[in-house]
């Protein structure tokens, strides 16, 4: 039986919640403020979590059982901490490798991000599809058996960006990031053939949405770039349900950082403007053996 990593532990709704849910939404960095986003617009009522393991980032650096150990320590923290109604791991990486042990080890909801294979091959006139995801994700074998289900019948370049991640953390820190560094990343993604070229990208990271104007700008063409950050939060809603009145005010968002290292000014600008002021270090090293 395959198992739906973009599903919660049931298939079914939870059980109904009359108040204002908590949700937390991880990832090893900022790449999840994207998925941050498309949460808060489908539950605005829901008192939100935002949890980067900033100390260990980047994950796609380090080994996966060290990942893997990684992520439950901070996980079974923040579990302690917030005792979310349900969690979404807003991380391609982390949802194919350690999904399956988060959900065996903790009796809480996840919601995953996986590559949206499924509907860039529904898109795609051209039939020449690109993941562009983290090296770990586009290696991995359960990219690839997305690609047999979903897009069996396009062709699929995997681009596994090295630096791509970075650069969007760099630029939300107020950092200088030249087209020229993005365009050697994504540049791969274009693909021309006789028979036609590249019309659709997958962002295969949530970083990679914190770079899309870049990528607009500096495309040897247009494609439909797709984002699954707005399925994660459809699947967050079957979950957890509607609001129960309309007329709920906004849920308060915290950001919490396992190191804090990278809050430069400018970052904190950002957050802010996303409507993130409250800010918490939850002190974490990462100590490898």
């Amino acid at each position: 039986m395959r198992f739906d990593l973009m599903a919660g532990t049931a298939a079914a709704p939870l059980a109904p919640i009359t108040r204002a849910p908590v949700v937390l939404v991880f990832d090893s960095g900022l790449g999840g403020l994207t998925v941050l986003a498309e949460v808060r617009r489908a539950r605005p009522d829901a008192r939100v979590v935002y949890a980067a393991d900033d100390a260990a980032f980047p994950y796609g650096g380090l080994a996966e059982p060290v990942v893997l150990s990684r992520v439950l320590t901070v996980m079974e923290r923040l579990i302690a901490l917030h005792a979310p109604d349900l969690v979404v791991i807003a991380c391609n990486t982390m949802t194919t490798l350690v999904l399956p042990a988060l959900r065996s080890r903790f009796s809480v909801p996840f919601v995953g991000t996986v590559p949206a294979i499924k509907p860039a091959a529904a898109a795609t006139r051209s039939g020449l599809v690109s993941v562009l995801a983290t090296p770990g994700t586009a290696r991995r074998d359960y990219t690839r058996e997305l690609i047999e289900t979903y897009a069996s019948g396009c062709a699929v370049t995997l681009v596994g960006a090295t630096g791509l991640a970075s650069l969007a953390e760099a630029e939300l820190s107020g950092l200088p990031v030249s087209s020229g560094e993005v365009l050697a990343e994504i540049a791969p993604c274009f693909v021309e053939m006789p028979a036609g070229r590249t019309d659709v990208v997958v962002l295969g990271c949530t970083h990679y949405p914190l770079l899309l104007a870049h990528y607009e700008a500096i495309a040897p063409w247009p494609v439909t770039w797709i984002d699954p950050a707005p399925a994660v939060a459809r699947r967050m809603v079957q979950l957890l349900g509607n609001p129960v009145h309309d007329d709920e005010p906004p849920g308060p968002v915290q950001a919490t950082f396992t190191s804090g290292a990278r809050l430069t000014p400018a970052l904190r600008m950002a957050l802010a403007d996303r409507g993130i002021a409250d800010l918490a270090v939850e002190a974490m090293p990462l100590i490898l053996q």
